[in-house]
């Protein structure tokens, strides 16, 4: 009975619930009008074409497009009403003119405390990308910057929890999971000690990513901890297309000095453990010096955004750092954002660049591999052209439908000389390109739909710095524990396993 009553009283059912119970009514009402069928069908038709015509028009993914027609056209009228509730991203005039001058406010901030900087050894093929993410991805270029780079989440907690430790001024936090466990309980702990003392700490947490790991109103136990807390769009059930847009980004800043981002969430499937999926393969990415500044200032302009009631100078909280220190760093680091409050897909395109500049490999690895037109051509035109275009994933997979589209893009991508490896210990969740010995992406940046058109995510971009070799070695390593997927296996399906792959790839932006 106990058991029975959790069930039943779980937000995320609950909520689940609820939202069935909206679309049931919406279905009743439309049955209802059936005796009036002339008439709502001729409205039906005028509002359809109108959808139709206005997603064909906007700016969205050609894939996205056709992904939200075909059910409009399938499914009579509610194919429409659900494009209506879900299908959109919605942002008000006044969200997007606030962002804007929060993102003007991180730049004078930035020329404020470190100024502009530029690549000066005349490759232009990474002065264009980045300038592209100057201009578009609220990323600044930085030097003066070490970094280390943590092939598995288990060795990347540990050292999170040391420079938590060292926390004098600041330390702010922004996930998409967190779960009580190990791994978040000894972080709260740091967390909770800190604010006694008297730092800074702020939490920000995605709630729908949150939904069924944390209790409802959780971020009052973190204020009552002395714990600033902000819950990204808070998911509700009430039918509304905001639902698309979470908060995927993983920050960690400590005393604008050290940042962390990478894959890792805030849970102890992450760490391993917990085992969900076989061995859990993640990554994260540690920057001491001004990069870490620069993440300072993504997390702070998201929080003014979300927390609204908010007085910060952006200036104050830089730091003094250790000249000496850095003066030993080498290469560039440039963080970066994706957010849909514009139309411009900065994950993809920083994504494509790496493609469509490298001249000897380009390896990657990724937890989905559900991908558009536009990446299926440069990978394939990459790999034909003579590239070494290496892409590890799950064998293990979380989500059986994601995977069976993962693998629909096999016979392709194999085809034109792609190498697609299966990571048999279990389930791999980093984010990573690594491009030529030259290059190098960690981040939270999936190659879905979600993570590339839909979700607020963060990466950050590397030239010529150490942890591009490291990267480099995690792939080689990783690589040597997965197997080869040969164009015979991919072929070697039944046609009705084919057809569900098939029938998914159509819907894979829904996912």
């Amino acid at each position: 009975m106990k058991n029975l009553i959790k069930i039943i009283s779980n937000r995320a059912i609950i909520i689940g619930l609820l939202i069935l119970l909206q679309l049931g009514l919406l279905f009743a009402i439309i049955v209802r009008f059936e005796e009036y069928f002339v008439y709502f069908y001729t409205i039906y038709i005028i509002v359809s074409a109108a959808v139709i015509i206005k997603i064909i028009n906007n700016r969205s993914n050609p894939a996205y497009k056709i992904a939200w027609i075909i059910p409009i056209m399938l499914i009579p009228i509610f194919g429409t009403v659900i494009y209506l509730v879900f299908g959109r991203i919605h942002f008000t005039k006044e969200d997007k003119q606030m962002m804007s001058i929060i993102q003007e406010k991180e730049k004078a901030a930035n020329l404020k405390t470190v100024g502009t900087k530029e690549i000066d050894d005349g490759n232009l093929d990474a002065i264009i990308q980045s300038n592209y993410l100057s201009q578009y991805g609220e990323g600044a270029l930085f030097q003066n910057t070490t970094s280390k780079y943590f092939p598995l989440g288990d060795s990347a907690f540990k050292a999170m929890l040391e420079e938590l430790e060292k926390a004098e001024k600041y330390i702010f936090m922004e996930y998409f999971i967190v779960e009580e466990g190990k791994m978040w309980n000894a972080i709260l702990d740091v967390l909770e000690r800190k604010a006694k003392e008297g730092l800074d700490v702020r939490f920000i947490y995605d709630d729908f990513g949150c939904l069924t790991t944390l209790p409802h109103h959780y971020y009052r136990k973190l204020e009552n901890m002395g714990i600033k807390c902000c819950v990204f769009n808070p998911f509700i059930p009430v039918l509304s297309p905001i639902f698309n847009n979470r908060d995927h980004r993983k920050i960690t800043v400590i005393d604008g000095k050290v940042a962390f981002t990478g894959g890792i969430n805030l849970a102890d499937e992450y760490i391993n453990e917990v085992e969900r999926f076989g061995h859990w393969k993640d990554n994260s990415i540690m920057l001491k010096g001004e990069a870490a500044w620069g993440f300072t200032l993504l997390f702070l302009s998201l929080w003014e955004f979300v927390y609204k009631d908010n007085d910060d100078r952006l200036a104050d909280f830089y730091p003094e750092f250790d000249k000496e220190k850095l003066s030993l760093s080498e290469g560039y680091y440039q963080p970066y954002v994706d957010s849909p409050f514009d139309s411009e897909t900065v994950g993809i395109n920083v994504y494509l660049n790496l493609i469509n500049r490298a001249k000897k490999y380009v390896y990657i690895t990724t937890p989905y591999l559900i991908i558009d037109n536009l990446l299926m051509e440069s990978l394939c035109t990459a790999a034909k052209g003579g590239v070494d275009v290496r892409i590890i994933v799950p064998h293990k997979p979380d989500k059986w439908y994601v995977h069976a589209v993962t693998k629909s893009n096999y016979i392709q991508l194999i085809e034109s000389g792609v190498k697609i490896y299966e990571y048999t210990p279990g389930f791999i969740h980093s984010k990573t390109f690594v491009v030529d010995d030259l290059y190098a992406t960690v981040g939270t940046i999936n190659l879905d739909y979600r993570s590339l058109f839909l979700h607020f995510e963060c990466g950050i971009w590397m030239y010529k710095t150490t942890s591009v070799a490291e990267v480099y070695k995690d792939h080689l390593e990783t690589e040597a524990m997965s197997q080869l997927v040969t164009l015979e296996e991919a072929k070697s399906i039944n046609w009705l396993t084919r057809m569900g792959r098939a029938t998914l790839s159509v819907f894979s932006p829904l996912l």
